[in-house]
């Protein structure tokens, strides 16, 4: 049976992406040059801004330096895709549609689900009214503008994870007249072996950035933080960078989702509830063998990818492949000067190789800057994309698990 018959369709398979993050804009720019040599697919791209937002680099405009303007239509011109910009309010995962800023609505035969998330503000009381984020770039503009507008004072960075550690060090290194104090539950570079965390603490503290682990916020006031146990911390702004959440719409269209609210798949990245639906970056939960995949551009352009090829396969009347992935990498910067590039095996554990200094830093901007380029290439010739570390025995998924 073919995949039109199977949908009931015996026209254009309509595939609607939603979401053009790193994730969405491989799935999009894949499926939409491979739909291009076809008759019979149509491509539609949904997302709230024409502009491609550099997640990698907010933390850079939060400091307020000037990002490139990257064109969503622009990148998918001749590729046939539908451009659509608007906020998706809606999902009919039983109906097959879309509701856009609720007055249109898009049918669908294939779904690519790709609505990332956001800083999760919502487990800490006040976060949500006094925090600033890195969730947009407007949102890091925002900040910019409060850290243009002090002088001096105290900027607390909340969350000791690779965000956090960006923006400290990127916030300390711009603007050397303010106190920046990052605060964690755990040490920063606690993923990292050894030598790359003594690096991260070294850079940290000589940028002038006041650590202290072991704390957990209860409270963002306008002008403070509390902690657990009572005490406070004077604060001109904060930066909240402490845990993520995506959007509820994936639970609400009836979707399986976890306990996080991401959409749970199979080894083919599509919804185990609704197999129409593929699911990528960190609006999914996809198992490998060592565990749930977690939300980065290193993975999540490659579901993007795979979810485009999978419905390649169905609309040719073919199986779609299981997806596999390995980790091999995690690049941090510490501001524009340094850096730390920490080797991973397949299942994010460290390995015993690391760079730092200017070569990590060459490293960490080949890395920030290239997907871009890769959409562009895999515009003109899209098997280019399909190149990824898949793991070896680290992703293999055994039965029972």
């Amino acid at each position: 049976m073919s995949a039109q018959q199977e949908t009931g369709m015996t026209g254009t398979h309509r595939v609607v992406v939603l979401g053009a993050g790193y994730a969405g804009m491989a799935a999009a720019v894949q499926l939409a040059a491979r739909a291009a040599r076809r008759e019979g697919v149509q491509v539609t791209v949904v997302n709230a801004t024409e502009r491609f937002t550099e997640r990698m680099r907010l933390h850079m405009t939060a400091t307020g330096r000037r990002l490139d303007e990257l064109s969503i239509p622009e990148m998918l011109e001749g590729t046939g895709a539908r451009f659509v910009r608007g906020w998706v309010t809606a999902v009919d995962a039983d109906a097959r549609t879309v509701r856009i800023d609720d007055d249109r609505v898009l049918h669908y035969d294939s779904l690519v689900y790709g609505l990332g998330g956001v800083a999760d503000t919502s487990a800490v009381p006040g976060a949500e009214d006094h925090a600033y984020t890195l969730s947009s770039a407007q949102d890091a503009e925002l900040l910019a503008d409060r850290l243009q507008r002090l002088g001096s004072g105290t900027v607390v960075v909340g969350g000791s994870g690779l965000t956090g550690i960006e923006s400290a060090a990127e916030i300390a290194e711009r603007y050397p007249e303010l106190n920046v104090v990052l605060l964690g539950r755990t040490e920063p570079g606690a993923a990292m072996n050894p030598k790359a965390r003594a690096y991260v603490h070294a850079a940290l503290d000589r940028l002038g950035v006041h650590v202290r682990t072991g704390v957990e916020v209860v409270k963002v006031l306008p002008d403070a933080v509390e902690l657990a146990g009572g005490e406070s911390i004077a604060a001109d702004a904060v930066l909240w960078t402490s845990g993520t959440r995506v959007s509820p719409l994936a639970a609400a269209a009836g979707l399986t989702v976890d306990e996080r609210g991401r959409v749970v798949t199979d080894a083919a990245l599509r919804s185990v509830s609704h197999p129409e639906v593929y699911a990528i970056g960190d609006a999914a939960a996809i198992r490998q063998g060592y565990g749930v995949l977690h939300g980065t551009c290193q993975g999540g352009m490659p579901t993007g990818v795979h979810a485009a090829l999978s419905i390649d396969r169905v609309v040719r009347g073919k199986q779609p492949k299981p997806f596999r992935f390995g980790y091999y990498h995690t690049p941090v910067s510490l501001g524009r000067g340094d850096a730390v590039v920490q080797f991973t095996r397949p299942d994010d554990s460290p390995r015993r190789i690391c760079l730092t200094g200017r070569m990590a830093v060459r490293y960490k901007e080949t890395v920030t800057a290239s997907p871009w380029p890769t959409y562009g290439r895999m515009k003109k010739m899209p098997a280019s994309g399909a190149f990824w570390p898949r793991g070896g025995r680290f992703t293999r998924v055994r039965e029972g698990r």
